[in-house]
């Protein structure tokens, strides 16, 4: 047979995709999914199915760190006998390999999050000075409440009397104090002193506290060059310092320093997946992870003038709505909807109904350029980091000095777009309810309300055994397992046990498709005790806290149950554990270290790049708990994941003396005025 007979056999072979009912839970994706394949148009999912993860990569044992190898380290098929003789050409051992490797994933991970950090204090600044005419400093009293975190006075002296500074000189002090944070080269970042003093002390003690955030990530990258740092458990110390000045400074600058610019959120009712789009109306999907620019779009999808342009291209009016975390960035502000999470973004394009999709950083697919030449979608990138090379997309780039002028040209695109559409928009009619925005402060606030916000009442139903513990599940989405299966599973089980879970990013998407977000969902999936907190109180017994970047929102709710009281000393003692069941970026490895060394035990699903390196997944996984008082684990089963994590809950139970069930005494007014009396 000749090479080109050859060729076109290959060609004429029907290619592989996936089953639209197999690799999804979700309606609304097995639905958008089929037609792609019905339209020939080539996702993620069918990816999937034709191409193999590297066996040896999954194991975290492939060395590219220099030009003699790559150097391969299988664990060998019966595992290892004896002595463990595996060498990289230059000696390097499998622990070193897969250390290396794992502290490049964190370097990246806790890059990726800082630096949108970075951009939102740089925006900050900018309004702080008054340099823009589009930010404000709309969170007044937030800006007062981290102030101190940064040494910066809210009063000053004048002629012998104590008066308040004004807003803007207290920012523009803020700002430029959180900024430095980035290029400090010693000293400790501001917001370590956040967490309790006792985890604060752990980590001067261990010399892990991060001295700037740039210096952290640069230091690993200088460690895990070829021929330098080849001890795991040190390397393994660096990643600490980088992880810790992602969670406790890159990520929650960022955090803090959006709610002053535009809001901290409270509870606000949205809808979510991709029946929230309208055939009649110009749809724009913002995507990524920045809300810097999408909150300018939301002012400009808004305006008057744009609509009635809309309605001049024969449209009804226009739909903004996010996909990832982008999306959770203007929900949890405006109530805007979600059209899906990091696996839908491919198919929102395929309902033939989405005239632009605006995308800015991270978790953004390069095929989306080529999805958006088959339909009509104009695909436009906006920041200068985030760049598509192939399709027809196209770049306009944002300047925060003229935010809205850019959003209103971005919409404008949208809507010129509205009459090239290809056909009729199928668009699935899957969409749910849900109540989203509990910030840290709005649970202190939804506990106690306006004079009495605490979080007391959450403490006391943790001690008399109502809820059984706490549990952040968070996360991405991974084609490698059934989308939204693993988180959705994982939390029902948790919720049957009576604990109470925090979410963020595409796992409390996940949760707002399934109707897990919703006050009336508590009597559906919790075992008694959770229940009956929820319906009292008036919340989901899944609470959405944001994106991604605000997994520091998570950090920050458990120092304040620590600080409540009753519940031990530290965030180690808490009866607490954290997961992430279909993690996909390095971000989340970033995300799972901070957590681990802020002192919880944290469980991934899919698999972790370490089991081919058995020394060095022993040392994170068992030793690591000694150190920090929290270790990583790795369960693929959400089931299996769900008991282990409940395990460790009641563990910490134990440890506090909360094992035993309290009896619920009625205590009358004679009892009162003894304990009054005392």
């Amino acid at each position: 047979m000749s090479a080109d007979e050859i060729k076109a056999k290959a060609a004429a072979k029907p290619k592989k995709t996936a089953d639209p009912k197999q690799v999804s839970v979700d309606e609304a994706t097995q639905e958008t999914l089929a037609k792609a394949q019905a339209d020939g148009v080539e996702t993620i999912f069918d990816r999937a199915v034709t191409m193999k993860p590297c066996n040896i990569g999954e194991q975290g044992t492939c060395c590219k760190m220099c030009a003699q190898g790559p150097c391969r380290l299988p664990l060998p098929k019966k595992g290892i006998e004896g002595e463990d003789t595996r060498k990289g050409l230059c000696g390097a051992t499998p622990e070193t390999i897969a250390a290396r490797n794992f502290a490049r994933m964190i370097a990246a991970g806790a890059a990726a999050h800082s630096d949108h950090g970075r951009g939102v204090a740089e925006v900050f600044l900018a309004a702080a000075r008054k340099e823009t005419e589009d930010y404000k400093i709309t969170d007044t009293e937030k800006l007062l409440e981290i102030a101190p975190d940064f040494d910066v006075p809210t009063t000053i002296i004048k002629d012998g009397e104590e008066i308040e500074r004004d807003i803007y000189e207290i920012a523009v002090e803020v700002g430029e104090k959180a900024l430095a944070e980035w290029g400090k080269q010693e000293g400790e970042i501001y917001y370590a002193k956040r967490a309790p003093e006792a985890r604060y002390q752990l980590w001067k003690e261990l010399d892990v506290i991060p001295r700037g955030i740039d210096r952290e990530i640069v230091e690993i990258m200088h460690r895990t060059h070829m021929g330098v740092d080849q001890d795991y458990k040190n390397i393994i110390k660096q990643c600490t310092r980088a992880a810790l000045a992602d969670g406790w400074a890159g990520s929650m600058i960022a955090t803090d320093l959006q709610d002053i610019l535009f809001g901290t959120p409270y509870p606000i009712q949205g809808e979510i997946n991709l029946g929230v789009l309208k055939p009649d109306h110009v749809n724009i999907i913002v995507h990524g992870h920045e809300p810097l620019l999408s909150e300018m779009i939301v002012v400009a999808a808004q305006d008057p003038e744009m609509v009635e342009y809309a309605k001049s291209k024969g449209a009804k009016g226009i739909v903004l709505a996010g996909m990832c975390c982008t999306a959770n960035e203007i929900l949890v502000r405006h109530g805007l909807p979600i059209a899906g999470n990091y696996l839908q973004q491919e198919l929102a394009i395929v309902t033939g109904a989405v005239d632009a999709m605006v995308v800015d950083v991270q978790c953004i697919m390069e095929n989306l350029a080529n999805v958006a030449q088959c339909y009509h979608t104009k695909l436009i990138t906006t920041n200068p980091r985030c760049m598509i090379e192939s399709g027809d997309a196209v770049h306009i780039e944002f300047d925060e000095h003229h935010a809205l002028e850019d959003a209103k040209k971005i919409v404008k695109t949208a809507i010129d777009n509205f009459p090239n559409r290809k056909a009729e928009p199928m668009i699935p009619a899957a969409r749910e309810k849900m109540v989203v925005g509990f910030s840290y402060e709005a649970i202190r606030y939804h506990l106690g309300g306006t004079f009495r916000a605490s979080y007391v009442p959450l403490n006391d139903n943790i001690i008399n055994g109502r809820i059984r513990g706490i549990a952040g599940v968070v996360g991405c989405n991974n084609a490698r397992t059934v989308h939204d299966s693993a988180h959705l599973t994982l939390i029902k089980e948790l919720l049957k046990k009576d604990v109470i879970v925090l979410t963020t990013g595409c796992s409390a998407m996940a949760c707002g498709k399934a109707g897990l977000l919703t006050p009336e969902s508590a009597k559906v999936y919790c075992g008694a005790g959770l229940a009956e907190v929820c319906e009292t109180v008036g919340i989901p017994p899944v609470l959405h806290m944001g994106s991604c970047v605000d997994n520091s929102r998570i950090l920050m709710a458990a120092t304040e149950v620590v600080k409540t009281g009753g519940l031990g000393k530290d965030i180690s003692d808490l009866p607490a554990a954290g997961a992430a069941p279909e993690w996909m970026s390095e971000k989340a490895i970033s995300i799972g270290h901070y957590f681990v060394t802020s002192g919880v035990y944290t469980v991934f699903g899919v698999h972790l790049p370490v089991t081919g390196a058995p020394r060095f997944q022993k040392y994170i996984f068992e030793e690591l708990e000694s150190i920090y008082g929290g270790m990583w684990d790795l369960v693929e089963d959400p089931y299996e994941m769900a008991k282990k994590m409940i395990a460790h809950i009641d563990k910490k139970r134990k440890a506090l003396g909360l094992d035993k069930a309290k009896e619920r005494v009625l205590v009358d007014m004679e009892a009162r005025r003894k304990m009054e009396a005392a």
